[in-house]
């Protein structure tokens, strides 16, 4: 089966969050079932920059206005179309924003293109090679489905995942003659959304198919609480929606022979880990002590509860915990991190940005990883926490409760415990789930007995990329 993916980013070449790295795992994991995965990337100067030998296949004369150029070329085992349009994405700035932190004006040009160059791929018009399905990712690559529906080419299979339904797209109505859709798609049932024109909103009216990233967040975004404005549009939906939990790149991701960390170690050799948290405490400036590291390799926003983190950064401290944080995000809550880090200096310390060898560092030489989200449609640090012994402290709430089994006195007594959930998530509920983190971390036995059951979990991609598969297939068989 011969299926194309379109995604606006795409580890190892590009990546802002976790959608790089489901979309850069999902074509190796899904090569098993017999799936060949094409990636149609936008041409973003650090993928121009990388990408070695590229093949022109397509050429675009007028794609929305713009000159562009699809090249082939091999990355990191997976097969890329780099969509090479410099009028749209040779910017200085990342992916959506520029260098100042803002939203680039024409995201909605920009993103439209994308779509409109993988509806016409889907179609045929690229010699030698048609996919069965497209599966399209989050609200910039949600037009997929929209312009192959409105299309007068016939129209394939189409899956739309929702990797956080919070970043819909949305627009004002005067972009629509731009989008050279018909007048029609201009509708309840196409890309209208409350007198706007919402991406999202399209694709979720028009894709074959929905999927999330866990199955508890398939539930929650039908109720208003998760569902920001869209829960309706979902509930007509409901029969077309799956939740299918993310996993990881266990190749890349693993302690045993990670060549980002300054020991590899294992279940069996924890004590190897040693090593690691040496690392953390020389980076981060910490206090060498036998007080436990919570570390944190998140964006630092409300969403991630970061605020709720800042607010109890003194309680971990008193109790004798060390916190290191890696992240950038809302400048507010990065200022009240950074002014924890100078009131409580050798206790607290932060890295602004994101590094990818240090978030391995982090990983492999903290003792436990805290993920306070109010949502999290799956979320992979926890997944990476738990294959490198890291345990993770996290909010009940879409993947996270998916993935984490909670220290309970049942899952403790049946030594099947990998983690800590807390509800409500509030400050005094992730206070309280540092105090029993602390509690536990005295009993060595214990924990170790909980690190070793968490580096157990299968956090691949095995069982979820099967699930895909058998998706694929129903949906080819049946036809769009």
């Amino acid at each position: 089966m011969k299926v194309l993916s379109v995604a606006s980013e795409v580890f190892p070449l590009i990546k802002t969050g976790g959608l790089a790295d489901v979309a850069g795992a999902l074509p190796g994991a899904l090569k098993p079932f017999g799936v060949e995965m094409k990636t149609l990337i936008p041409g973003y100067p650090a993928v121009m920059k990388a990408i070695r030998n590229p093949v022109a296949r397509l050429e675009f004369a007028d794609l929305l206005g713009e000159k562009a150029t699809v090249f082939e070329v091999e990355h990191s085992g997976i097969s890329f179309l780099v969509l090479d349009a410099p009028a749209y994405y040779n910017r200085t700035g990342g992916p959506y924003v520029d260098a100042t932190g803002k939203d680039y004006p024409d995201n909605w040009r920009r993103f439209a293109a994308l779509s409109l160059a993988g509806a016409e791929i889907a179609s045929g018009l690229m010699p030698g090679w048609q996919p069965d399905l497209v599966h399209v990712h989050d609200w910039q690559s949600a037009l997929v489905p929209v312009y192959m529906r409105y299309s007068s080419t016939p129209e394939l299979p189409s899956v739309l995942t929702i990797h956080n339904i919070a970043f819909q797209g949305q627009f004002g109505p005067s972009i629509f003659p731009g989008l050279r859709l018909p007048q029609h798609a201009f509708s309840m049932q196409g890309i209208e959304y409350y007198g706007d024109i919402g991406f999202l909103k399209g694709g979720l009216h028009t894709a074959h198919a929905l999927t999330t990233v866990s199955p508890s967040y398939a539930g929650e975004i039908l109720t208003p609480e998760f569902g920001m404005g869209l829960e309706g549009v979902i509930a007509s939906r409901a029969a077309s929606l799956h939740g299918i939990v993310n996993g990881i790149d266990d190749g890349v991701w693993n302690p045993e022979t990670d060549p980002m960390i300054a020991q590899s170690y294992g279940a069996s050799t924890l004590k190897d880990r040693a090593a690691n948290r040496k690392q953390v405490v020389e980076h981060f400036g910490l206090d060498d002590d036998n007080g436990p590291i919570f570390c944190v390799v998140s964006r630092l926003t409300w969403q991630k509860g970061m605020d709720l983190l800042a607010s109890i950064s003194s309680d971990i401290v008193a109790m004798g915990g060390k916190l290191a944080i890696l992240g950038a995000g809302d400048t507010a809550l990065e200022g009240a991190l950074f002014a924890a880090a100078g009131r409580h200096r050798g206790r607290v310390s932060v890295s602004a940005g994101y590094n990818e060898a240090m978030s391995h560092m982090m990983q492999a030489g903290s003792d436990a990883i805290i993920i306070p989200s109010r949502f999290e449609p799956c979320g992979l640090t926890q997944l990476y926490g738990l294959r490198y012994g890291c345990l993770p402290i996290v909010a009940r709430t879409g993947g996270l409760n998916d993935t984490v089994i909670d220290a309970n006195h049942a899952a403790l007594q049946a030594k099947v415990a990998t983690g800590i959930q807390f509800s409500p998530v509030t400050a005094e509920g992730l206070l309280q789930a540092i105090r029993r983190a602390m509690y536990l971390f005295q009993d060595r036995k214990v924990w170790t007995q909980m690190q070793k059951q968490g580096m157990k979990s299968d956090v691949s991609w095995g069982k979820s990329a099967e699930r895909y598969a058998a998706l694929y297939s129903r949906l080819v068989s049946r036809g769009a």
